[in-house]
């Protein structure tokens, strides 16, 4: 399932990944993948957003770094972005508050250079 993850360019649904496994000959459950990409996000081997339906999306993260994505709201498409200042903010504030073990969640939503294009030339 890690391999069928990380095959993925972008952000995908259990549905969607667990389609591509059945297509691919694999028996395995959708219950099943949604728990495994669930345990994966828990130890940081992938990335989640929410879609604008609230759906959980996952992505593979080859690296223990923790990355936030921008995220074209009509295709899909996303790309990571430097977020030194986005951890320094939530790091600051985990030491203000006085809360510990403190996590964040940040999505960028826009959209892409090419989904403004085609929006620019059907109208």
């Amino acid at each position: 399932m890690l391999r069928a993850l990380a095959g993925c360019e972008d952000f995908v649904s259990t549905q969607l990944l667990h389609a591509g496994l059945l297509a691919t000959g694999s028996r395995v459950g959708l219950s099943t993948v949604y728990r495994t990409l669930t345990a994966l996000a828990a130890v940081g081997r992938a990335d989640v957003v929410r879609d604008t339906n609230g759906e959980k999306l996952f992505r593979y993260r080859p690296g223990a770094d923790h990355r936030h994505y921008l995220i074209c709201r009509r295709c899909g498409l996303s790309q990571p972005v430097d977020s030194t200042t986005v951890e320094a903010w939530a790091e600051r504030v985990a030491e203000t508050s006085g809360f510990a073990d403190v996590q964040h969640t940040v999505e960028l939503t826009g959209t892409c250079a090419t989904c403004q294009a085609t929006a620019g030339t059907s109208g």
